[in-house]
């Protein structure tokens, strides 16, 4: 490489990785939309669940197929990627494979890479022939259309080109090593398992060819890299990167246990304690707006759940266990997420267009995105917080904004409405009075 490479090569770098840190800023921007929620306790118990599943891949081989497959393609890009390091370095300083000289632990890691390469490739494969050929169910769903369902075949195709020409690039690099009397730099270095058998591909082309493909697979592979991690703002694939933080911040509690809304429970203080003072400690701030309860819009939710929706893998595992769905109800748990993320992009565009204020839009999460029908269709079975192999809660965004349809707009169905004036009239679910609210026990 001449200096002018290294200096293209510099403003590559800069270009790529500074775009990313942009989309990074709006991301932690959109997130930070949402409420405080302290998720700071039980460290321990955090970064095992960290470890285990957002590393470890714990509850992906819940199916074991599909489990396995993602694996492989989870440790084999991101340890092939261990080599983009040597990458920057030769490109920046014109150097070629400047860990070489390491010896027998190089040919190791080179020959790992070009292993889980080819590893790679076959699960890519079997994934696409899943989508495409087999189409299983929940890939064919009618709440993954257009660009969602295009996006996991296109990170697909990126994986394959990425390990192939990872492939080629050893393939030359090995060729070129093999020339009698050898080109300067490209002296004996590392393991090529697999990349053996691609380079009597290049047998009989002049060596200067071999040496352009050469440079031609490395700049390729490495624009790439650079144009994959800068596709992930845009795609589901932004797991990789908060499938960490989102396990790690993920809700400790049982499932089904549900956190208590502290304005109501001041309120039920007030209630209880009729001396409460509530200005004791402050005075009341007139232009304060009133505690919404519940949630019917992405600021009303709380920062985890944002981040819950930025991490979704449209998978479809909620989904396909969400016993409303299967009966055919509206409720798509994955589609409650992508939703929620949709919204929170356009509220981060309109942020951005009006110079860091939130201009309103009349429009909101609910109604706009999700329906109060999505929502009345969930049982709170928990199916979908259980399957999620990333550990995301669709549930608690479903609860948070059926407490506002609730609380706020006294809009719950019929049946509901009437057990909660029973409660509220003759302390149980049933039309009875006060006096006979045990008569329930007399019937058949």
């Amino acid at each position: 490489m001449g200096y002018l490479d290294n200096i293209l090569f510099a403003i590559l770098l800069l270009i790529g990785f500074g775009y990313f840190y942009l989309n990074v800023k709006k991301i932690i921007r959109n997130i930070n939309l949402g409420a405080a929620v302290n998720r700071n306790d039980n460290p321990k118990a955090r970064w095992r669940n960290m470890a285990m599943i957002a590393l470890g891949q714990s509850k992906m081989v819940k199916r074991p197929f599909a489990g396995i497959l993602h694996i492989i393609v989870y440790v084999g890009f991101v340890i092939i990627n261990i080599e983009l390091l040597e990458i920057i370095i030769d490109g920046l300083f014109g150097t070629h494979r400047i860990f070489s000289p390491i010896g027998i632990v190089y040919d190791v890691l080179i020959g790992s890479f070009e292993i889980l390469a080819l590893l790679v490739l076959v699960a890519v494969i079997a994934f696409l022939a899943r989508r495409n050929i087999i189409k299983l169910k929940r890939f064919v769903h009618k709440d993954l259309t257009g660009f969602p369902k295009s996006d996991a075949n296109y990170i697909l195709y990126f994986e394959v080109v990425l390990m192939s020409l990872f492939l080629l690039m050893n393939a030359t690099d090995l060729h070129l090593q093999n020339i009698p009397g050898g080109y300067s730099h490209f002296t004996k270095a590392g393991s090529f398992p697999i990349s053996q058998f691609i380079e009597p591909l290049f047998n009989g082309m002049s060596n200067e060819l071999v040496m352009l493909l050469s440079e031609i697979f490395w700049w390729l592979h490495i624009v790439g890299i650079l144009c994959f991690m800068n596709y992930l703002y845009f795609s589901k694939h932004l797991h990789i990167l908060l499938a960490f933080p989102n396990t790690y911040f993920a809700n400790l509690n049982p499932e089904g246990q549900f956190d208590n809304l502290a304005s109501v429970t001041a309120e039920v203080k007030l209630m209880m304690d009729p001396n409460a003072d509530p200005y004791a400690t402050a005075a009341p701030d007139e232009n304060a707006v009133p505690a919404k309860f519940g949630a019917s819009d992405i600021q009303d939710l709380n920062w985890v759940q944002l981040l819950n929706a930025y991490t979704c893998t449209e998978c479809g595992r909620c989904t396909s266990s969400c016993p409303a769905n299967q009966t055919g109800k509206l409720l798509s748990p994955r589609k409650i997420m992508m939703d929620t993320r949709d919204r929170m992009e356009e509220v981060g565009k309109n942020i951005d267009a009006n110079k860091g204020v939130f201009v309103p839009d009349n429009k909101s999460l609910l109604n706009d995105y999700i329906t109060p029908e999505e929502l009345w269709a969930c049982t709170s079975c928990n199916a979908c917080v259980e399957e999620c192999p990333v550990n995301i809660s669709p549930l608690s965004i479903i609860m948070d904004m059926r407490r506002y349809l609730v609380m706020e707009e006294s809009a719950a169905p019929t049946p509901i409405n009437a057990m909660m004036s029973n409660i509220e009239n003759n302390g149980a679910p049933w039309q009875y009075s006060q006096q006979d609210r045990l008569n329930w026990k007399n019937e058949n």
